[in-house]
């Protein structure tokens, strides 16, 4: 069972759990809180890691199975109750083996303050006097942004006097520059009532929370009054306020306005981390976003990420939205919050718009992650390219073949090297096919690999992992051929991909292996095919190129086909052997053929046309 095993008699201590509703505490042999969860059934839930086929196939929770020494509980009345218990609980104590919410900083909030004659300004401190606060804002410029628009729209004092009826009445108090300058009414010398100030800031209460529609009818009507009053001063004043809200609105993410206050989440996983995002949409809009990192600490699923998610968001954000969407079903029951997994419409829509927001953010840090730790990035591809590919070792080392000849002449073969999923160029090599006479691309494939492996067995060199061969059944089935005659087939993983469709085929199986298209281990393996592409394309043009100039020396009289391949070497083309003197002629071939050369370059030069 564990280390723990003669210690801790787990058998009595599920003896007394119930199966209620609750969270469940895991504690080590120096009374140390190690973890904590939530379950509908604690009984059930608490079983599960004392189940030998259950824990085993996770290492992370046999290592935490081990450790446990007593376990403690909380019953609660619903799960709901358990799930908002966990978060606080988690929060509090930080247990080793918890989900890790790696977002903690303070959030500003907007706070309207109870007391007379409201002010309105933000707070990253939320202080229990009655105060309304809103929020918070995970964007400190949204959150400017929308305070700047409050204070043009709606005069607001920002003193702190004590405005109350008595102070004011006995005129304690004189107006400063804010009301000179129009920033202000002057409520403290009662130039500015307070039922006017009050519907001022109702106003501002229904746009912090997302009612602008309501806001902006309610100036509407005031506007065509003032109009029809022939007040046309409070008419341009109101005609600005409506212009400032509609502006604002049109920058809001606005949808269906029949969506009223429901909470929106999506999860994306990379690795050991996965990010949550939240949206907040209240009358059509949506007034809050933000997006959540954790790191996990028991491979746990989505769903149980999700779960503790929206727990911490909800408390963060003090949301009582009815409505949850979410992008798959989670297993929380409760009379009091309905989820759904929306399949269409405005509210598919709106998941798709958090979708996008977590997957942004997530390639944002994890981009970031993977340039400090290029390592870990590494391990990640090549654990994945294991897991794609059904291999039973990382491919660290990848080698790929690909063939090239023309009309069946100057046949070569290239082999280029993947180290660690990134190029390894100093390991590339060319292969001049020996045994093949003709247009025979499995004859090429088979001598190539032969030769390839049969030095690499001779030298004590180790093999790679994977061997990619750029072609379909009968390239792969002839370099199973020579991989067989080495003795080396079970040593390596082969697999032959064809371009057509980007088909991959293993040796013995019928049917290809298709890999998502947009997968980086498919990726990794067209890198590898096209780079051996290049590759042997480019020494097989060398070639051709250097035989069709070694035949036009040997067209010379007195040169030979090695005398000719000696003046490539040295002076590296025709037109540089043709440019070159007598004196360095000499240092390569005799008198007789020097001067065959010059004789057939100079019939060249007469030979060809004049410009007139």
């Amino acid at each position: 069972m564990g280390t723990n095993e003669q210690s801790f008699d787990y058998r009595e201590a599920l003896k007394n759990i119930p199966k209620r509703p609750g969270v469940y505490q895991f504690w080590n042999s120096a009374g140390e809180l190690i973890y904590i969860g939530k379950a509908k059934n604690l009984k059930n839930r608490v079983s599960s890691y004392f189940n030998k086929d259950s824990y085993r196939t996770n290492s992370k929770t046999q290592v935490l199975v081990s450790k446990i020494c007593n376990i403690t509980f909380t019953i609660v009345d619903t799960e709901i109750d358990a799930w908002l218990l966990e978060n606080s609980l988690i929060k509090k104590h930080q247990p080793r083996y918890n989900i890790m919410l790696k977002d903690d900083k303070t959030y500003p909030w907007i706070v309207i303050k109870n007391e007379p004659f409201p002010r309105i300004y933000w707070t990253r401190r939320i202080v229990k006097d009655g105060s309304k606060y809103l929020g918070p804002y995970a964007s400190v410029s949204m959150m400017h942004n929308i305070l700047d628009l409050v204070n043009e729209i709606y005069p607001l004092r920002t003193c702190n006097l004590a405005l109350s009826k008595e102070n004011i009445e006995a005129g304690k108090f004189k107006v400063c520059l804010e009301y000179q300058i129009g920033n202000c009414k002057g409520p403290c010398e009662a130039l500015q009532a307070a039922d006017d100030y009050n519907r001022n800031i109702d106003n501002i209460r229904d746009i912090l929370s997302g009612k602008i529609g309501a806001v902006m009818r309610n100036v509407k009507e005031a506007l065509d009054k003032a109009v029809a009053d022939l007040d046309f001063e409070q008419a341009h004043r109101l005609k600005r306020q409506y212009e400032l809200l509609d502006k604002y609105q049109s920058k809001s993410t606005i949808v269906n306005s029949s969506i009223t206050d429901v909470d929106v989440f999506s999860i994306a996983s990379e690795g050991q981390y996965a990010f949550v995002n939240f949206l907040k949409v209240m009358n059509g809009t949506v007034i809050q976003t933000q997006t959540l990192e954790l790191k996990k600490k028991l491979d746990e699923t989505d769903q149980e990420l999700l779960s503790l998610a929206i727990s911490e968001f909800r408390n963060r954000f003090n949301s009582t939205s009815r409505e949850i969407i979410v992008p798959f079903e989670l297993d929380v029951e409760s009379e009091g919050i309905k989820f759904t997994v929306p399949r269409m419409g405005e509210k598919k829509k709106l998941l798709e718009l958090s979708q996008k927001n977590v997957s942004f953010f997530r390639r944002e840090k994890i981009d970031q992650y993977y340039k400090l730790n290029p390592e870990v990035r590494t391990e990640r591809l090549l654990t994945q390219m294991m897991k794609d590919l059904r291999l039973n070792q990382l491919p660290r080392h990848i080698e790929c073949f690909d063939n090239s000849n023309f009309q069946g002449k100057f046949p070569v073969s290239a082999i280029v090297v993947f180290k660690d999923a990134k190029p390894s160029k100093k390991d590339y090599r060319h292969f001049n096919v020996k045994t093949v006479e003709g247009p025979n691309d499995f004859a090429t494939m088979e001598e190539a690999v032969y030769r390839r492996y049969r030095r690499m067995l001779d030298e004590g060199s180790e093999l790679p992992q994977l061997v990619v061969i750029d072609g379909g059944k009968g390239q792969l089935s002839a370099a199973v051929k020579s991989l067989k005659l080495l003795g080396i087939e079970n040593k390596l993983t082969i697999i032959g991909i064809a371009k057509r469709l980007e088909e991959l085929f293993y040796p013995g199986d019928p049917y290809p292996l298709y890999l998502d298209k947009k997968s980086e281990t498919l990726k990794i393996i067209q890198q590898l095919r096209d780079e051996a592409h290049r590759f042997g394309i480019t020494f097989h043009r060398q070639k051709r190129n250097k035989a069709t100039l070694a035949t036009e020396l040997t067209n010379i009289p007195g040169i030979g086909p090695l005398t000719a391949q000696k003046l490539l070497s040295h002076f590296k083309s025709v037109k540089k052997i043709k440019e070159a003197s007598a004196e360095e002629l000499l240092t390569i071939i005799n008198t007789k053929q020097m001067q065959a050369l010059t004789t057939y370059f100079l019939g060249q030069e007469q030979d060809r046309p004049l410009n007139l």
